[in-house]
């Protein structure tokens, strides 16, 4: 039997001059870098694009049979390509407001873990905002989309569209990223220069892991 295929997502440092751009400007400026962190992703994972389209409510389409998913921030932006349905989301980890835990997840998903921190908050939101994107599905469902364990410090379980669903974090700068369903492996490549783009033995070393 074949083994899993490793997923390969790439997350680059967005320059200092981009992160002045404003509007418009920036959001164009930060999509067509999240593309370079796709294709560089597919280049490390052996898979080849096709064109890169979106349906009518926004959700990337395959291309070439190949599933891709990006994010991006205002300092780093990443992209991640497989063979089945994906999803990435970047945030940085920073204090958060009562009223917002409130929103991304109710009492009896925070009561899952003792240590209801910004970087758990940060864990859930990120984690559903991946399985929404992986599923094409928006913000809308943010609800119906549940914590059902907090399984290490590493990954989280969820429920959501009768499925369920492991998702795998990964830790950079005070940055989190979040990883839907990895099959097998994940090796994250976290770069400053788009130019040198070998992950470190520590980041493959942390990076790389299943959950069954």
């Amino acid at each position: 039997m074949d083994s899993a295929p490793v997923l390969c997502p790439v997350i680059l440092a967005v320059p200092a001059p981009a992160q002045q751009l404003k509007g418009r400007q920036k959001v164009a400026w930060l999509s067509a870098f999240a593309r370079k962190a796709l294709g560089l992703s597919a280049k490390q994972s052996g898979l080849v694009l096709g064109p890169l389209e979106k349906d009518a409510d926004g959700a990337p389409v395959p291309a070439a049979g190949i599933h891709w998913s990006i994010s991006h921030k205002s300092t780093y932006v990443g992209g991640v390509v497989a063979p089945r349905p994906v999803g990435l989301d970047i945030e940085r980890i920073t204090a958060c407001s009562a009223g917002l835990m409130k929103k991304v997840a109710d009492a009896a998903e925070w009561d899952l873990s003792s240590d209801p921190s910004p970087k758990l908050f940060f864990r859930y939101w990120t984690a559903k905002e991946a399985v929404l994107k992986a599923t094409g599905r928006g913000l809308r469902d943010l609800s119906r989309c549940r914590i059902t364990a907090v399984i290490d410090d590493h990954h989280l379980r969820l429920a959501y569209s009768g499925k369920t669903w492991t998702v795998a974090h990964h830790y950079f700068d005070d940055h989190l990223a979040s990883l839907t369903d990895p099959p097998g492996p994940v090796c994250w490549t976290v770069s400053e220069d788009a130019a040198d783009l070998s992950p470190s033995t520590e980041q493959q070393a942390e990076g790389v892991g299943k959950i069954s």
